[in-house]
């Protein structure tokens, strides 16, 4: 899939399932990205992963094939954006977007002048994405994440951001948000799940994507068939540990335990 097939897919609300990555493991993220996925994220926020990383993730992931490449990058920031764009990444997820304003920000970060700001030096991105900036504007998507108080409360503003393709749910912050202790605190249940309705519903009323971290296939699944439009199945560090446990588990007869 290319960068401009994919903006088309968000921008239509089409159904699109991701993979979120947090380790400097570029062969990992190759094979990964050759399974099929509609998108492989990188994430230079929380990841394991700094600008050397994100920039050979980018390679791998296109000589998987398969897969457009993703940044959650690490901040609002026009350099953070840019520099993610510049390695040939197809699109931001850009963290703790609360206003309108901070949307807007982040947009003009992703299109070039008179469009945005963003500055010309495409250098590896060219080889995939425009090179003409009209070209590289149309095949870029910017997504906000929501995940705040404010930017609960102020989503309906950030989805009528102009240019804005989507907003994401990051649900560790969103629970702490809505009062949890920890994520995941099912003290809490009730109104995160409201949350997650009132984002999904405002995205589309606005006619923009709605997308959402998961923890695995099965939550991902469950998430699409409620209404959201993409969903990310993360992480290939938990996955490791997890299978690893689970083989370590088998071969010590503990597994029925």
């Amino acid at each position: 899939m290319t960068a401009a097939d994919f903006a088309r897919r968000i921008r239509n609300r089409e159904r699109a399932i991701g993979y979120w990555s947090v380790l400097d493991a570029p062969v990992a993220t190759e094979r990964i990205a050759r399974l099929g996925y509609d998108y492989v994220a990188l994430d230079w926020q929380h990841g394991l992963i700094g600008y050397d990383g994100i920039l050979h993730g980018m390679q791998a992931i296109d000589a998987g094939g398969a897969s457009v490449g993703m940044v959650r990058v690490e901040a609002n920031d026009a350099a953070s954006i840019g520099r993610a764009l510049d390695a040939g990444a197809g699109g931001v997820i850009v963290p703790l977007i609360n206003t309108a304003e901070d949307a807007a920000a982040a947009v003009a970060a992703t299109r070039y002048p008179p469009r945005g700001v963003r500055s010309y030096g495409p250098m590896r991105s060219m080889l995939r994405i425009g090179p003409k900036p009209a070209e590289a504007d149309d095949s870029t998507v910017v997504l906000a994440m929501i995940e705040t108080p404010q930017g609960l409360e102020n989503v309906e503003a950030i989805c009528a951001t102009p240019g804005l393709d989507g907003v994401y749910v990051g649900p560790s912050d969103l629970c702490l948000a809505v009062g949890g202790a920890y994520p995941g605190d099912p003290e809490v249940a009730e109104v995160f799940e409201a949350a997650l309705k009132t984002v999904r519903e405002v995205a589309a009323a606005a006619g923009i994507a709605a997308g959402i971290h998961t923890p695995e296939g099965r939550a991902a699944a469950r998430r699409l068939a409620e209404g959201y439009t993409f969903a990310t199945v993360a992480s290939d560090l938990v996955h490791l540990e997890k299978v690893a446990a689970a083989h370590l588990a088998a071969a010590s007869g503990s597994e029925d335990s």
